[in-house]
This record gives C-alpha cells, structure tokens and sequence, in this order.
C-alpha cells in the first residue's frame, strides 16, 4: 500500500480566487456572502448567496476554452491548472498514463441547462446549442481536466450531492493507495447561483431567507435557519509518496483514511441516530490506523439546516463521545454551501490547518444550540500547534456519508 500526500492544491472561491487568498480569509474569518447580483432573485423569496468574486477565465482556462465549458467547469479547470501548477506536474516528471482525474459535482452544468431549456421554450429545438450536451453534463469538469494535462490513467466523475467532492478525492486516494495510479487530480466544483438553483433549493425550504449576511449561515447557532448558496471550486494533487519524493515535490500533508457509508434512511433528511455518518468517520479514523483521541479537529459538514447540524453533532458523540475534546467548526460559515465542490474546499482548509497548527472559527455562532453538543471553534481558540490528525466531513441527500482523515506531513 503506497502513502499518499498532497502536492498542489488550487481553489476558486467566495472568498478568494486562489488557495493563498482562500485560506487567509477563512482564518481571519472572512465571511463571502452578499447580494444576489447574477439574477433578479426578488420573486425566489432568497437575498443572500455566496457568489465568486472577478473570476476571469480567460486568465487560466483561456477565452477559446472557456466558450466550450459552463462556468462549473470553468472553475474546475481555474482551480486544477493552479493545482498543477504548485505541485510542479508536467510531462518531464510525470507520465501520463500514470496520471488521472476523479472529480465531483452535485449538479453539473446547472445555468447551461436553464439557458438551453429556456431557449428551446421559447425559440423551438432547432436553437439548442449543439454544446448543450457536452457543456452540461456532470463528467466534463473531469473531461476537460483530463484534457487540459494528457491525464490518460482513471478519469471519472463522482456524482453523490454535497458529499462528491470528498468522495471524489477519497476515491482517488484509493486508486493511489492501491498502487493503480501516481498522480490524481481530484476535486469538486459546482455553479448552481442561477434561477433554478435558488429557486430549487428554496422550495425545499433548505435556504436560509435572512437578509443580514453576519447572521445567514450560522451553523450549530440556536437560530440557524438554512444554508447559504455557494460557488466555486477546489482541485488537490494526489501523489504517492514515493512519486512524490522522487521528483522533490514539497508535500502539503497527507490523507491517511476514507470512510464512506449511506444511510438508506431518507431523500434528503440524515438519519436522526447518526449511525451512518459515524460509521464513515470510524472508518477513516481506522483506516488512517488511529483511535479517535488522536483526531485534534473536525471540518464539519455543518450546513447550518436544523437535521443537519443535529444529526451531524449526534454522530460527532457517537464517535467520540459526549466529553471529547475533540475542536469542531463548519466553514460554510463563511463560504457559504457549495453543494458538490463543499468537500474539495473544506479539505484545503483541513490541510491548511493541520499545517500552520491553526483552527478556522465557527463564525457567527452566538448561542449554540443544545442540541448540537460539540465543542465549537471560537475566537480565542485558533492556536492548535499540537494539531497532528483532522478529519473533513461531508454528507448528501440521498444519505450519502463521505469522510477523510489528514496527517500533518512529517517523514
């Protein structure tokens, strides 16, 4: 079984276009919510969502490219290029057929389809973009990554709601761990602030409908009422350790053990017991071949929807019990919720907590609730330079339990 580290990482975000600006606003607590500004939202009863800032794709992907892609593959591609980039990947080092790409997205090529369907409405089928189909469907963040570098080992697409992003990386971990690849890129991406997004999620009564950005998505708050709508995407350089050291790559840290489970419990609601959820964090933390006193935080899944929160904090108990010590924080408080890519993001920032031995803050938490028996990452409660062992959790409508477990890189 080959160790596998992180070598590059990239990130399009709410908060900041790269992973250096993305993870200095999320340890200042920098919240990326604001008016709604790509649509009238007036008549879908939301205000708020958290919408990426000045991305320019011609910068990266380039202005041809970007015209055959919908924005969330544009954003997979920001993010893998960036990704790449850090890691020093190229055609000198790395051979491509030792190369691959599993990515994840909820939804896929959500404005594409709003914008196809709406015009075959209105001016008939014989005006559908012949790049409808290539465009839209969820595969092609991986498809065009896997294009862009000559990716030519496993390349797939993970599709498991708010859980594909973790799913996707722990799937690619695998494929190293198991000695079937050298490099993986893997990720999640997601551009669902449109019209039918919005509108979706707030008929099933998911969204958060406050106007005041500091109180719209307060995870574990006693007044939490909803998720905010997020956007973006992260891409990480998966490498065998032995890869890795060879061509003197530097190593970010590394993942130790994936669970994933399903709850077979309900659509869209998590099982109240947390059974599922907690069996796929047992998992990770066996895997990574430690007992759950070792894991010094928890990126939680943390959406800020009343099931969510409880359930998750339920399962957090299972796991660790009702006295651990164990530092919890949703940083969808400050990103909002991006659905597919949320597991790719919080993981750069599980990483990058475990590296500068420092906790993100659950922001806007002011009266938590009962029900949700964690202990919360407050202000004054950053500093873990003993931090060793994190793990990230994600969880999906369909009752999808997604886990990974991360190690501060040492030899």
């Amino acid at each position: 079984m080959s160790r596998v580290v992180i070598t590059g990482m990239g990130a399009v975000t709410p908060v900041g276009n790269d992973v250096e600006t993305f993870v200095a606003n999320i340890f200042s607590g920098k919240i990326g919510f604001g008016k709604i500004t790509k649509f009238d939202a007036s008549e879908t009863g939301i205000t708020i969502a958290a919408e990426v800032k000045d991305f320019d794709p011609t910068l990266r992907v380039g202005k041809k490219p970007a015209k055959r892609m919908d924005l969330f593959s544009q954003y997979a591609v920001d993010s893998a290029i960036a990704a790449v980039e850090q890691a020093g990947i190229d055609e000198t080092n790395t051979d491509s057929f030792d190369m691959g790409v599993i990515y994840g997205s909820g939804i896929g090529g959500l404005t594409t389809i709003q914008e196809q369907v709406t015009k075959m409405n209105e001016k008939g089928p014989q005006r559908v973009s012949p790049l409808f189909v290539p465009t839209s469907i969820v595969n092609m963040a991986a498809g065009n990554i896997a294009l862009r570098f000559k990716a030519k080992n496993i390349c797939t697409a993970v599709v498991t709601a708010c859980s594909s992003g973790t799913n996707a990386i722990g799937e690619a971990f695998r494929q190293i761990r198991e000695g079937r690849a050298q490099v993986m890129l893997a990720g999640g991406s997601e551009a669902s602030v449109n019209e039918i997004g919005i509108a979706g999620f707030a008929a099933l009564t998911a969204l958060s409908k406050e106007t005041d950005p500091t109180r719209a998505s307060i995870p574990f708050d006693v007044d939490r009422s909803g998720f905010v709508m997020g956007e973006g995407a992260a891409t990480l350089v998966l490498e065998s350790l032995e890869h890795a050291q060879k061509r003197g790559a530097k190593i970010y840290g590394e993942i130790v053990g994936y669970g994933s489970t399903c709850d077979a419990f309900h659509m869209t609601s998590p099982d109240p017991t947390g059974e599922g959820a907690a069996r796929a964090m047992q998992q990770a933390i066996t895997e990574a071949g430690v007992t759950p006193e070792a894991v010094g935080y928890i990126n939680a899944h943390g959406t800020a929807t009343h099931a969510n929160d409880v359930g998750e904090s339920v399962a957090i108990n299972r796991v660790f019990g009702e006295d651990s010590k164990v530092k919890v924080s949703s940083t969808k408080s400050m990103t909002g919720h991006l659905l597919g890519a949320a597991g790719a993001l919080e993981a750069v920032i599980t990483l990058a907590a475990l590296e500068k031995g420092k906790l993100p803050v659950n922001v806007g938490l002011k009266t938590q609730d009962p029900e949700c028996h964690v202990n919360v990452v407050t202000e004054n409660q950053q500093e873990a330079p003993e931090l060793e062992y994190a793990i990230s959790n994600s969880l999906g409508f369909g009752g999808h339990n997604a886990v990974l477990a991360f190690r501060k890189w040492s030899e």
